[in-house]
């Protein structure tokens, strides 16, 4: 794969994190994952963490301007941050337990249900 080839997949994966993360709240793991695992060749443990640290800068940015037009809930936020962190601290581990077909499939079935959910709701 060339170089500007790879820049060029790189800018479009973050541009559309991005858009995706401000507009729905979803992009780390929906579009920079699947990005780097099929279109770069990065192996699935690294795109997952990877994934991870772009998700704060993003969600950051989003929050923020959801914050400034008053759509953001402090009361809400605190309790699932404070057993998110647990959580995503149990999560990496038990990943790093996952072969990368496991982990693949399972970020596979999270999505089709998540989907699915939504559709049908």
């Amino acid at each position: 794969m060339s170089n500007s080839r790879t820049k060029i997949i790189l800018i479009l994966s973050g541009l559309s994190t991005g858009l995706i993360n401000g507009l729905i709240g979803i992009g780390g793991g929906t579009i920079v994952i699947p990005t780097m695992v099929f279109l770069l060749g990065v192996a699935q443990h690294q795109a997952h963490g990877t994934s991870l640290a772009v998700i704060l800068p993003t969600s950051v940015a989003s929050a923020f301007v959801y914050w400034w037009k008053g759509h953001l809930s402090w009361s809400l936020f605190w309790p699932i941050v404070l057993t998110g962190v647990a959580g995503a601290y149990l999560g990496a581990r038990l990943m790093n337990r996952l072969s990368p077909e496991r982990l693949r499939q399972l970020l596979g079935i999270v999505m089709i249900a998540a989907g699915v959910r939504l559709l049908w709701r």
